[in-house]
Protein backbone atom coordinates (compact mmCIF):
# COMPACT_ATOMS: atom_id res chain seq x y z
CA UNK A 1 0.00 0.00 0.00
CA UNK A 2 0.90 3.52 -0.70
CA UNK A 3 2.29 6.03 1.68
CA UNK A 4 -0.19 8.09 2.82
CA UNK A 5 -0.34 11.61 2.92
CA UNK A 6 -0.66 13.60 6.59
CA UNK A 7 -4.47 14.07 6.83
CA UNK A 8 -3.02 17.59 8.77
CA UNK A 9 -1.56 17.94 5.16
CA UNK A 10 -3.29 16.16 2.53
CA UNK A 11 -2.21 18.45 -0.45
CA UNK A 12 0.39 19.95 -1.80
CA UNK A 13 -1.16 23.48 -1.21
CA UNK A 14 -1.98 22.91 2.83
CA UNK A 15 1.40 21.76 3.36
CA UNK A 16 3.44 24.27 1.41
CA UNK A 17 1.09 27.41 3.19
CA UNK A 18 2.14 25.92 6.28
CA UNK A 19 5.79 25.61 5.27
CA UNK A 20 5.78 29.13 4.09
CA UNK A 21 4.68 30.30 7.80
CA UNK A 22 7.84 28.57 9.23
CA UNK A 23 11.34 30.45 9.79
CA UNK A 24 12.99 31.33 6.55
CA UNK A 25 16.18 29.35 5.88
CA UNK A 26 18.44 31.43 5.68
CA UNK A 27 21.58 30.42 8.12
CA UNK A 28 22.51 26.79 9.65
CA UNK A 29 19.28 26.24 11.60
CA UNK A 30 20.93 23.39 14.11
CA UNK A 31 18.10 21.11 13.45
CA UNK A 32 14.94 21.33 11.65
CA UNK A 33 11.89 23.61 12.43
CA UNK A 34 9.59 20.70 12.82
CA UNK A 35 10.56 17.29 12.45
CA UNK A 36 7.15 15.77 12.53
CA UNK A 37 7.16 17.46 9.19
CA UNK A 38 9.83 15.38 7.59
CA UNK A 39 7.37 12.32 7.32
CA UNK A 40 4.53 14.69 6.47
CA UNK A 41 6.70 16.13 3.36
CA UNK A 42 7.85 12.55 2.51
CA UNK A 43 3.97 11.18 2.78
CA UNK A 44 2.97 13.10 -0.22
CA UNK A 45 5.22 11.64 -2.80
CA UNK A 46 6.03 14.66 -4.70
CA UNK A 47 8.25 14.87 -7.18
CA UNK A 48 11.79 14.66 -5.68
CA UNK A 49 12.77 18.67 -6.74
CA UNK A 50 9.72 20.03 -4.74
CA UNK A 51 10.41 17.44 -1.90
CA UNK A 52 13.72 19.03 -1.58
CA UNK A 53 12.43 22.70 -1.44
CA UNK A 54 9.77 21.81 1.23
CA UNK A 55 12.54 19.85 3.65
CA UNK A 56 14.98 22.92 2.54
CA UNK A 57 11.55 25.28 3.88
CA UNK A 58 11.67 23.18 7.31
CA UNK A 59 15.27 23.65 7.50
CA UNK A 60 15.57 19.92 7.41
CA UNK A 61 18.96 19.67 5.18
CA UNK A 62 20.19 16.00 5.89
CA UNK A 63 16.54 14.94 4.13
CA UNK A 64 16.95 17.30 1.23
CA UNK A 65 20.61 16.58 0.86
CA UNK A 66 19.85 13.23 0.46
CA UNK A 67 17.64 14.01 -2.26
CA UNK A 68 19.78 15.99 -3.87
CA UNK A 69 22.40 13.86 -4.20
CA UNK A 70 20.64 11.74 -6.74
CA UNK A 71 19.97 14.73 -8.79
CA UNK A 72 23.66 16.44 -9.10
CA UNK A 73 24.64 16.39 -12.95
CA UNK A 74 22.46 17.45 -16.19
CA UNK A 75 19.88 17.66 -16.78
CA UNK A 76 18.61 17.66 -13.48
CA UNK A 77 19.49 21.55 -13.00
CA UNK A 78 16.80 22.14 -10.79
CA UNK A 79 17.97 19.61 -8.62
CA UNK A 80 21.62 21.04 -8.90
CA UNK A 81 20.41 24.58 -8.38
CA UNK A 82 18.76 23.49 -5.03
CA UNK A 83 21.89 21.52 -3.81
CA UNK A 84 23.14 24.88 -4.00
CA UNK A 85 20.65 26.96 -2.06
CA UNK A 86 21.17 23.92 0.52
CA UNK A 87 25.07 24.70 0.70
CA UNK A 88 24.46 28.37 1.11
CA UNK A 89 22.05 27.70 3.63
CA UNK A 90 24.58 25.41 5.56
CA UNK A 91 27.60 28.21 5.47
CA UNK A 92 29.37 26.30 2.52
CA UNK A 93 29.33 29.78 0.30
CA UNK A 94 32.11 28.13 -2.16
CA UNK A 95 30.53 25.24 -2.80
CA UNK A 96 27.31 27.28 -3.18
CA UNK A 97 28.60 29.47 -5.74
CA UNK A 98 29.77 26.51 -7.70
CA UNK A 99 26.37 25.27 -7.97
CA UNK A 100 24.98 28.29 -8.55
CA UNK A 101 28.08 28.81 -11.33
CA UNK A 102 26.83 25.04 -12.94
CA UNK A 103 23.33 26.14 -13.20
CA UNK A 104 23.45 29.78 -14.39
CA UNK A 105 22.05 29.33 -17.58
CA UNK A 106 19.23 26.77 -16.95
CA UNK A 107 15.48 27.51 -17.22
CA UNK A 108 15.35 27.29 -13.44
CA UNK A 109 17.94 29.29 -12.84
CA UNK A 110 16.99 32.14 -15.20
CA UNK A 111 13.41 32.00 -14.00
CA UNK A 112 14.88 32.64 -10.36
CA UNK A 113 17.38 35.21 -11.12
CA UNK A 114 16.19 36.61 -14.30
CA UNK A 115 18.87 39.49 -14.04
CA UNK A 116 21.28 36.80 -14.06
CA UNK A 117 24.08 35.38 -11.49
CA UNK A 118 25.76 38.47 -10.75
CA UNK A 119 22.79 38.84 -8.67
CA UNK A 120 22.79 35.48 -7.50
CA UNK A 121 26.18 35.27 -6.62
CA UNK A 122 25.89 38.89 -4.50
CA UNK A 123 22.81 37.83 -2.55
CA UNK A 124 25.42 34.60 -1.61
CA UNK A 125 28.40 37.60 -0.76
CA UNK A 126 25.75 39.49 1.40
CA UNK A 127 24.48 35.96 3.40
CA UNK A 128 28.26 35.20 3.80
CA UNK A 129 29.33 38.89 5.10
CA UNK A 130 25.94 38.62 7.44
CA UNK A 131 26.82 34.79 8.78
CA UNK A 132 31.50 35.96 9.28
CA UNK A 133 31.21 39.51 10.34
CA UNK A 134 26.88 40.02 11.54
CA UNK A 135 27.11 42.53 8.84
CA UNK A 136 23.34 43.28 7.17
CA UNK A 137 19.82 43.28 7.03
CA UNK A 138 19.26 39.85 7.72
CA UNK A 139 15.60 40.66 7.59
CA UNK A 140 15.83 41.56 4.11
CA UNK A 141 18.50 38.95 3.35
CA UNK A 142 15.51 36.52 4.51
CA UNK A 143 12.98 37.99 2.22
CA UNK A 144 15.54 36.85 -0.56
CA UNK A 145 16.11 33.31 0.61
CA UNK A 146 12.54 33.03 0.93
CA UNK A 147 11.26 34.28 -2.58
CA UNK A 148 14.20 32.60 -4.52
CA UNK A 149 13.25 28.99 -2.66
CA UNK A 150 9.60 29.86 -3.98
CA UNK A 151 10.60 30.43 -7.15
CA UNK A 152 12.47 27.64 -7.55
CA UNK A 153 9.37 26.20 -6.07
CA UNK A 154 6.76 28.12 -8.61
CA UNK A 155 8.85 26.47 -11.29
CA UNK A 156 9.15 22.84 -10.38
CA UNK A 157 5.32 23.01 -9.64
CA UNK A 158 4.76 24.16 -13.30
CA UNK A 159 7.68 21.46 -15.01
CA UNK A 160 6.42 18.51 -12.88
CA UNK A 161 3.19 19.42 -11.28
CA UNK A 162 2.07 18.81 -7.33
CA UNK A 163 0.81 15.11 -7.40
CA UNK A 164 1.43 12.40 -6.20
CA UNK A 165 4.25 10.52 -8.14
CA UNK A 166 4.68 7.26 -6.98
CA UNK A 167 7.82 6.29 -9.28
CA UNK A 168 10.24 9.02 -8.83
CA UNK A 169 13.01 6.77 -10.64
CA UNK A 170 12.97 9.00 -13.52
CA UNK A 171 13.96 11.86 -11.35
CA UNK A 172 17.22 10.64 -11.05
CA UNK A 173 20.55 11.06 -12.83
CA UNK A 174 23.69 9.07 -12.42
CA UNK A 175 26.45 11.48 -12.13
CA UNK A 176 28.47 12.85 -14.48
CA UNK A 177 31.91 11.15 -14.62
CA UNK A 178 33.73 14.91 -13.19
CA UNK A 179 30.86 14.56 -10.47
CA UNK A 180 31.60 10.92 -9.98
CA UNK A 181 35.46 11.46 -9.76
CA UNK A 182 34.91 14.31 -7.53
CA UNK A 183 33.07 12.07 -5.38
CA UNK A 184 35.56 9.63 -5.43
CA UNK A 185 38.38 11.79 -4.53
CA UNK A 186 36.78 13.26 -1.46
CA UNK A 187 35.53 10.11 -0.37
CA UNK A 188 39.11 8.46 -1.27
CA UNK A 189 41.37 10.88 0.23
CA UNK A 190 43.67 13.32 -1.69
CA UNK A 191 41.43 15.47 -3.36
CA UNK A 192 38.48 16.13 -0.91
CA UNK A 193 37.35 18.01 2.44
CA UNK A 194 38.67 15.49 4.47
CA UNK A 195 41.27 13.37 4.63
CA UNK A 196 40.64 9.58 5.48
Amino acid sequence: MANQPDPKFPTFSDLYNHLLTLPTPLLPPGKSTSPSLTSSIASLSLHPTLEVAFHILNNDLPSAHFLVRHMQSPPAYEGMFLHGILHRIESDYDNARAWYDNVSESDVFTHTWPGGKGGALDFIARVEKLKKEGKGDKESLEKESLNEIKKVVEWCRQQFGDKRMEDASGAWVKPDENNRKMAEDMVSGGEGFRNF
